[in-house]
């Protein structure tokens, strides 16, 4: 059979949407080869795959099989039987496949214990799964782990928590995950379970430049785990290379070998890896005495609820004739802001390109209080059936926007290879591609040092410590994760914070409520 080691995947469309809601993601057979060399060893076995898909596995099983001289049976699930006609696509028979039953594996799995199983399961998110589905996942989760882990954990995580719990003893498991995994906040609940019921062998992660998904927003991982009395080190891999041989080769030699190019593995403590997370390389430098929840607080920006109806261009607004009080100039996106300052310049260009970046911000006071034109224009939102979205539903009355202090600085939500701090010289209010970035003073020296400190290389660096990593270096940051960014002490020392500004040990000066101002009606 010839290998397949890159499937062509739809940019964009509704095909690309149709491929989310079946989060379907084929693995490249040098990866695939490496995985099953793990599951079976070097003896007789019996693959099972949940997810069948394409046939990846089974490829690898039957050239893996062919290589040591063993023989391997092969069985599985999966939901969907197009996929399994592109099995026979790809090169596989029909017998291949006559051990796969069409069926949901987390809700009907096999009756039997399994020594070997191997997949890439569907990546469906959270917000792509049924309130109904979403209850038997908590049923499950809380039968198998004794707790209803955090309704964020998408399906692949129910193939790991189902599949280990079918493991015969000292069966493997080899399961290629997104990094979602480790570093959701249900992650702690999941991990605790398998690293006091199981072995972890081998965590292998991958630089953007050798991801087995490449242009896939999500940054992969592969974790070898055994049913086996849990130990207190396991192997962290980073594979930079696409396509090497030298994965399977250290696979097959049972990690024995030093890699010569392609991977670097590094022992690690269980306990150091859960704390770090399983997706990060190890802290090396002792803990930082500083995060950045010390000398400011963060919120989201303004989560409207209907960009479209509430966030217009400089034109909307003058055909609207809504008078310009009533409005708050915005920023909605993080690639309309390609520098490290917003200034009015910045807002002029992306005036000239027909960007919005003008806000409604409105009060709630009584509707009869509007002009005429504004009344019109709510009405035209009520006719969308705006009030009705889940969001805005939760407003009184729905037209009531969020609003904020402008801050001194912005962080990019989600940035690729990019994220950064960025200077509100303009005092525009940034919509939730942005996080807000309130220092605790008001002092302009304060706010200067702390500017260089957020930029400098070694504060930035830290970030791939507290965000959850995507694909092609993505990096996104949750507004509590940021406030735990570590601040380097020699970056501090470098810019020579006065004692006054570590106001974290005094009385805070910037009090949150200040931040977020909620207009009564």
């Amino acid at each position: 059979m010839q290998k397949v080691n890159a499937y062509k995947l739809p940019a964009s469309g509704e095909a690309r949407e149709h491929l989310r809601e079946k989060g379907q993601f084929w693995t490249p057979d040098w990866v695939a080869e490496a995985m099953v060399d793990y599951v079976l060893a070097d003896k007789d076995n019996a693959l099972f795959d949940p997810a069948v898909g394409a046939g990846a596995f089974f490829r690898a099983a039957k050239r893996i099989a062919g290589e040591k001289g063993i023989y391997v049976s092969l069985s599985g699930m999966d939901v969907d039987p197009t996929a399994l006609e592109q099995a026979i696509q790809y090169g596989l028979k029909k017998d291949d496949l006559s051990g796969v039953k069409i069926g949901d594996f987390v809700f009907q799995p096999p009756p039997t214990k399994l020594p070997a199983i191997v997949a890439n399961p569907p990546y469906i998110r959270h917000h792509r799964i049924s309130a109904t589905i979403k209850e038997q996942l908590k049923h499950l989760s809380l039968q198998t782990i004794g707790k209803i882990l955090d309704g964020r954990a998408g399906l692949h995580v129910y193939f790991l928590i189902r599949a280990l719990t079918l493991l015969s003893e000292n069966g493997r498991l080899a399961f290629i995950m997104p990094a979602d995994t480790c570093e959701g906040k249900f992650a702690n609940d999941l991990w605790f379970w398998i690293a006091a019921n199981f072995t972890l062998d081998v965590v292998i992660t991958f630089t953007s430049e050798a991801s087995p998904f490449p242009n896939v927003d999500t940054n992969p991982l592969i974790f070898f785990i055994r049913k086996a009395k849990p130990k207190e080190k396991f192997l962290w891999v980073k594979c930079d290379e696409a396509q090497t041989e030298m994965l399977k080769m250290w696979v097959r030699s049972g990690f024995e070998i030093i890699p010569e190019n392609g991977l670097t593995v590094i022992q690690r403590e269980l306990t150091e890896g859960l704390n770090t997370g399983l997706s990060r390389p190890p802290v090396i430098e002792k803990p930082s005495k500083y995060v950045l929840g010390d000398f400011a607080q963060i919120v989201r920006g303004v989560a409207t609820g209907a960009n479209e109806f509430f966030f217009m261009t400089y034109e909307q607004v003058k055909q609207l004739g809504i008078p310009d009080s009533y409005f708050v100039r915005a920023i909605g996106r993080t690639r309309d802001v390609p520098s490290e300052e917003i200034t009015q310049e910045t807002l002029d260009s992306l005036q000239a390109k027909g960007r919005p970046t003008f806000l409604l911000a409105l009060n709630g006071e009584t509707f009869e209080n509007y002009p005429e034109k504004l009344k019109k224009y709510l009405k035209d939102g009520e006719t969308l059936g705006l009030p009705q979205r889940p969001l805005i539903s939760q407003r009184k009355p729905w037209y009531k926007t969020e609003t904020r202090t402008a801050p001194p600085f912005l962080f990019s939500y989600l940035g690729r290879r990019n994220s950064r701090f960025i200077r509100n010289t303009a005092r525009i209010i940034p919509l939730t591609s942005f996080l807000c970035v309130y220092p605790k003073s008001n002092d302009k020296e304060y706010i200067g040092r702390l500017w260089k400190i957020l930029n400098h290389p070694a504060t930035i660096a830290n970030l791939v410590m507290i965000g959850k990593s995507y694909g092609d270096g993505a990096v996104k940051v949750e507004p509590r994760s940021l406030e735990k960014l570590p601040i380097p002490e020699n970056v501090i020392e470098q810019f020579g914070m006065p004692t006054q500004m570590r106001l974290f040990e005094d009385e805070e000066i910037y009090k949150i409520d200040s931040v977020i101002k909620r207009r009564k009606t």
